[in-house]
């Protein structure tokens, strides 16, 4: 994403907007498709030298803050790492080891010190199997100017031996890592992408986000839940109004609250927030709006108003559903697959009508037999919302139902009146077989096929 200085947006009134580029305009296009061939150009080239070369175009370009901006993009598809025969600590320790021994190497040294400088290069490259140049380049080498850029995108330098695949993975927030769509790097790829990063960018600031979908719903909530959002979910009709149930629902409404509500100013949730944002174009119809706190006003802060919908003509890079919405899921899973059980693990899809408000278990464990049970996971941990998880729970009313809560939350069993007995308690991980023995005592057998 952008950093904070990159942004571009213009507050009129009570309404806060992105400044989009049309990415058909040619300068734009030029522009992009330049900084992509600075990136192919300096592939297994130091970093330092790949920055210097985007602040020459930088300077040269009258819309510096989008060269920086579609530069940041291109940095985020990029891996640095040192490369080095030998470890730079180790050739660092052998030369002053080797240079105490009789005198200090200067900088800038006379003729015959320069003569006893290489000399010392020279031995340690001896020592340690490695040439002159190698010797003397690799003693920095881990210095951030100094990396290498090894993959850009699906290319990888030839020097690089890593033995990773050359699929791009980008880090999410958190400890959480998804993979993202194979997009080959081209014009518009980066100048759709840096749109959809100038509105990511405006919900650093935000408290509270409002998103109508209606198709898509267990991708988009997926993602709800991978960036630890905490949501509330209601039914609503074809034009965005809530409805009584269910059944006569055209999709749904998600509440996402943020950051001012539950850090103060803190930006960690408007940056998650600004995260999930691209889940939102992978629907055919959604709307957004947010609650964004504007600094910007002097000594006072103001809420201002911030709205997208599928007619702005956002693309995402995110995956159609990620496979897991937690850590904890995931981790969970790993576990399944290496357990001696007959239940099988599986996501969940349905939706619990809990009349004005729904509920989207986690997970579903079936077992061939025919029994079914469904699988709830509570680890967010803000009183408020855990008050309305707690009350989801208990409106759900489904004797299948089991629940895993953290033991860091600041609950009970006696929140849990009336399915006490259907509560796994858990420190930092979720343990097979004490799911399975709750599935064992609640699952119910069910009359359809799954």
């Amino acid at each position: 994403m952008l950093t904070a200085d990159l942004a571009r947006s213009r507050t009129h009134e009570e309404t806060i907007t992105p400044l989009f580029i049309d990415t058909d305009e040619q300068r734009y296009r030029n522009t992009a498709d330049e900084l992509i061939q600075i990136f192919e150009d300096h592939l297994g080239e130091p970093k330092g030298d790949l920055e210097e070369t985007i602040d020459q175009l930088t300077i040269a370009d009258t819309d510096y803050k989008i060269v920086q901006g579609l530069a940041k993009l291109l940095k985020d598809e990029c891996e640095f790492e040192t490369v080095a025969p030998v470890e730079p600590q180790e050739i660092r320790q052998a030369l002053f080891e080797k240079a105490n021994e009789s005198y200090p190497i200067v900088r800038q040294p006379t003729l015959g010190e320069d003569t006893q400088k290489l000399e010392v290069y020279s031995a340690v490259a001896d020592h340690l199997g490695i040439s002159l140049e190698e010797c003397y380049q690799g003693m920095y080498a881990d210095l951030e100017e100094n990396k290498r850029l090894v993959r850009f995108g699906h290319r990888v330098s030839n020097e690089y031996n890593g033995t990773d695949d050359t699929t791009t993975t980008t880090r999410l927030t958190g400890d959480s890592e998804e993979s993202y769509a194979e997009d080959m790097i081209t014009v518009e790829w980066l100048l759709t992408r840096y749109n959809l990063a100038l509105a990511q960018a405006v919900l650093y600031d935000a408290t509270e986000m409002r998103v109508r979908v209606w198709d898509s719903f267990a991708t988009v909530f997926s993602y709800v839940k991978l960036f630890g959002l905490m949501h509330r979910i209601y039914p609503i009709d074809s034009t965005g109004t809530r409805v009584a149930s269910t059944d006569v629902a055209d999709g749904y409404e998600a509440i996402l609250d943020g950051a001012a509500s539950l850090f103060s100013k803190s930006r960690k949730y408007g940056i998650r927030m600004a995260n999930f944002l691209p889940a939102l174009p992978l629907c055919d119809r959604w709307e957004m709006e947010a609650d964004i706190l504007d600094d910007d006003t002097g000594s006072t802060s103001r809420m201002v108003s911030f709205e997208l919908a599928h007619t702005d003509d956002l693309s995402s890079h995110y995956a159609a559903q990620g496979e897991f919405d937690s850590d904890v899921e995931r981790t969970l899973a790993q576990k399944w697959e290496r357990a001696t059980t007959d239940w099988e693990l599986v996501r969940e899809d349905d939706v619990l009508d809990l009349g004005a408000e729904v509920m989207l278990p986690d997970f579903a464990l079936e077992h061939p037999d025919g029994r079914r049970a469904l699988f709830e996971i509570v680890g967010f941990w803000t009183p408020e919302y855990l008050d309305e998880k707690l009350a989801k729970i208990g409106e759900a009313n489904r004797d299948n139902l089991i629940v895993a809560v953290s033991e860091r939350l600041d609950c009970s069993s006696d929140d849990f009146d009336g399915m006490d007995n259907r509560v796994l308690w858990f420190k930092s991980g979720i343990h097979v077989y004490d799911v399975v023995e709750l599935a064992e005592e609640y699952a119910v057998e069910v009359s359809f096929p799954r």
